[in-house]
């Protein structure tokens, strides 16, 4: 669990959600969990932002986090959800065991050190026909930005805790074994004076 201690990061991010959900980022959440029901594994939990946001159908969410400082803030914001939370410390490929009926990713496989294993992991948790909803930061469609993404790719991986924003998650999680049932690719830009960043949002069938 070492490796995925970033106390300062994890403190920026924390001030940075809070923004970008004030800039529309909270629809997004929104959508994200919309129409869940029973029992909810959610991966890299963070600082427990999706929580408020779960509709009452939901029996359990189980929230998964490795970051101390993250999940600390995430066990208070659980304690306020409408549905019960409980927040467990593990990363991306050592998740507690299910059968789960839904999984939930919200910008996470941009970050883990495996895409492919996170999605293999969350595979045997989810029930079969279970749904994987994901939110996540992805390649640019755009070939310009794609390529931009891709030059800036070393330096902010580095300073934003390993995360990818050219990864093609989408191809991932159709190469996992996920049938792919809605995506919507957007362009979301949460901070003035930051560069838009690709997004992609929706659900798909394990």
């Amino acid at each position: 669990m070492s490796d995925f201690q970033h106390p300062r990061l994890a403190r920026i991010y924390v001030d940075a959600s809070r923004i970008a959900d004030e800039r529309g980022g909270a629809e997004h959440r929104a959508r994200l969990v919309a129409g869940l029901s029973g029992r909810v594994i959610e991966v890299g939990a963070g600082n427990g932002r999706n929580f408020a946001h779960y509709p009452r159908a939901v029996t359990e969410v189980v929230a998964v986090e490795p970051d101390d400082t993250l999940r600390a803030h995430a066990t208070r914001a659980a304690a306020a959800a409408p549905v019960p939370v409980t927040v467990v410390a593990g990363h991306s490929e050592a998740l507690p065991e299910g059968p789960f009926d839904a999984a939930v990713s919200s910008l996470v496989l941009c970050s883990v050190p495996s895409p492919e294993r996170a999605l293999a992991a969350l595979a045997r948790v989810l029930r079969p026909g279970g749904q994987l909803r994901f939110y996540e930061h992805v390649r640019s469609a755009n070939k310009v930005y794609g390529l931009l993404q891709d030059l800036i790719t070393p330096a902010w991986k580095v300073m934003a805790g390993g995360c990818h924003p050219n990864r093609d998650t989408l191809a991932v999680i159709r190469r996992a074994g996920f049938a792919v049932e809605e995506a919507d690719s957007f362009a979301f830009a949460p901070q003035s004076g930051i560069p838009p960043m690709t997004h992609v949002l929706g659900r798909a069938t394990r």
